[in-house]
């Protein structure tokens, strides 16, 4: 049984969709990572799901059971956008709050509990109001864990967090899916985090699941290449598939080669020895920003797509220079 399924999932907003025909299955306990660029309709899906939004057609089946317009099911938790708290009562009230209206038997204990796990015991007796956005954020998480959800979505968990609250946060996210078998659907703009702990990636652009990826093929896609640009790529390609065997080849759109398994100076000699005069010979390591960037800009306006280059010069001159060698 999977936990999340959708088929032709739509939301329009006018004539604008912010969710065009969208076909998503997460199955059971995994942690799915939902990336994709602001406005690309992360949120709306996930508001869609929990039963927040309408969707203008298709359908959504979550843990097994179909969903009517509108409704959502118990079994669920979601931490969307900002939390909604009522600031005048305490942590702990808000938190009993919604475990009194789950029909949660002892709703204060469990309260307690929970405001244990995600880190805000020590403030369970404060008002609301006087919570920083990290507190707001952890907050929010325990009312999604209220009840002992199978299903989590979380929008954002990480905002507002110090590095030390991001580490406990992410270490709950993956005891909850060891543990307890939960299954956890996040969108986060902080990839290194969710690299850590997601086993499968989906990427949204306008509205439309573009690329699903395994960590296996992110990490495969990330791993340290061979660029080559030399005259005749084609053939220059049937060289070094012969010539290395055991090397990956891929042929990208502007006719460089793109390497793997082999090292730069198997490439030269290969090449040279057949005559084959090379342009570009360089080895790149494209990071987990660098690939997803790509993923989210592709075909997009030229506005993001200026931003998203803009992005990528500065990471790499935070690495030490700019490197013309990105695939």
């Amino acid at each position: 049984m999977n936990a999340i399924e959708t088929v032709g999932l739509t939301k329009a907003f006018g004539e604008k969709h912010a969710v065009d025909a969208l076909d998503l299955t997460v199955k059971r306990g995994e942690i799915y990572g939902f990336v994709g660029r602001n406005g690309a309709g992360k949120s709306t899906v996930m508001k869609m799901l929990a039963g927040l939004v309408l969707p203008t057609s298709g359908e959504i089946a979550l843990l097994g059971e179909h969903q009517k317009p509108g409704c959502t099911s118990r079994r669920m938790g979601a931490l969307i956008e900002e939390p909604g708290v009522l600031r005048s009562l305490t942590g702990l009230e808000n938190v009993a709050c919604r475990a009194m209206s789950l029909g949660v038997v002892d709703a204060e204990r469990v309260a307690a509990e929970t405001l244990q796990e995600v880190g805000l015991a020590d403030a369970a007796h404060k008002r609301v109001k006087s919570y920083s956005l990290g507190m707001k954020q952890r907050l929010g998480l325990a009312l999604a864990l209220v009840g002992s959800p199978d299903l989590l979505l979380l929008d954002e968990p990480f905002n507002g967090l110090d590095p030390q609250g991001v580490r406990s946060v992410r270490d709950l996210i993956v005891s909850l899916v060891r543990d307890r078998g939960v299954t956890v659907f996040v969108s986060s703009h902080v990839l290194d985090q969710l690299e850590r702990m997601v086993t499968r990636y989906g990427v949204v652009r306008e509205g439309r699941l573009v690329k699903e990826l395994s960590t296996e093929e992110v990490e495969q896609a990330c791993a340290d290449h061979v660029l080559i640009r030399c005259a005749a790529p084609q053939f220059a390609l049937s060289v070094l598939q012969d010539a290395l065997p055991e090397g990956r080849f891929v042929m990208l759109e502007d006719d460089a080669i793109r390497a793997q398994n082999i090292t730069s100076e198997e490439a030269g000699r290969a090449l040279a020895g057949s005559g084959i005069v090379i342009s570009e010979l360089s080895v790149s390591h494209r990071d987990i920003e660098e690939l997803f960037i790509g993923l989210m800009g592709e075909e997009g306006s030229a506005e993001s797509q200026k931003a998203n280059g803009a992005l990528l010069k500065r990471r790499r001159a935070e690495k030490g220079g700019w490197s013309p060698c990105l695939a």
